[in-house]
């Protein structure tokens, strides 16, 4: 799915070192699709021993977070494991985008790889927009990848980077799959001409 303008709420995630384990543990990495993980995002912290009772203390299935397609999370995020159920998750629960004061490489790389925004933000900008959220009742953002901007409804308004190659990819909704499949014809061409033997 393309990525441009992310438009609606943010669920702050004041916790640095989160790890893959923690946003999906590994009992549930059985699956061979992409899809389901969802309901095992942050599992050990939403759900009681039951697996189905939602504990009180960790607020991502509270009706102000409902619908949040904006995680706002602190330092290293992602770090452990390279696994690709992490962002799996995060997307299949519904978050488009990730801000954090930084991102562990490999899991970075494979939220673009897999159509998720990460983007890292100074200390004090994502400190600055977890002060905001905390103190609105109704707090929203805007994140624009094509014009490289957030602003939220405080007024606030940073620019952010990304390689103009991944802001392509997801722009224009494609993986690496997608991209080579845009080569089809050039590649049937030269598997003809003998000189791929």
């Amino acid at each position: 799915m393309a990525i441009n303008t992310v438009q609606g709420k943010v669920f702050p995630l004041h916790r640095d070192n989160i790890d893959t384990d923690q946003i999906i543990p590994k009992q549930f990495l059985k699956r061979i699709e992409r899809k389901g993980f969802g309901q095992y995002l942050f599992y050990h912290w939403r759900f009681e021993d039951d697996g189905k009772t939602i504990k009180q203390n960790f607020s991502l299935d509270s009706p102000k977070y409902k619908d949040a397609q904006v995680l706002l999370a602190g330092k290293n995020f992602g770090c452990g494991s390279s696994r690709e159920h992490a962002p799996w998750a995060l997307k299949d629960y519904g978050f488009q985008v990730i801000i954090a004061k930084s991102f562990a490489d490999i899991f970075y790389n494979n939220c673009l790889k897999n159509g998720l925004l990460p983007i890292q933000l100074k200390e004090d900008t994502v400190e600055a927009l977890w002060k905001n959220e905390s103190q609105v009742d109704l707090y929203k953002i805007e994140v624009s990848l094509l014009h490289q901007t957030i602003c939220d409804s405080e007024g606030l308004r940073v620019s952010f980077e990304i390689d103009p190659y991944w802001k392509t990819m997801l722009l224009e909704g494609l993986d690496e799959i997608d991209l080579t499949l845009n080569y089809e014809k050039n590649i049937k061409q030269y598997e003809v001409s003998g000189l791929g033997i």
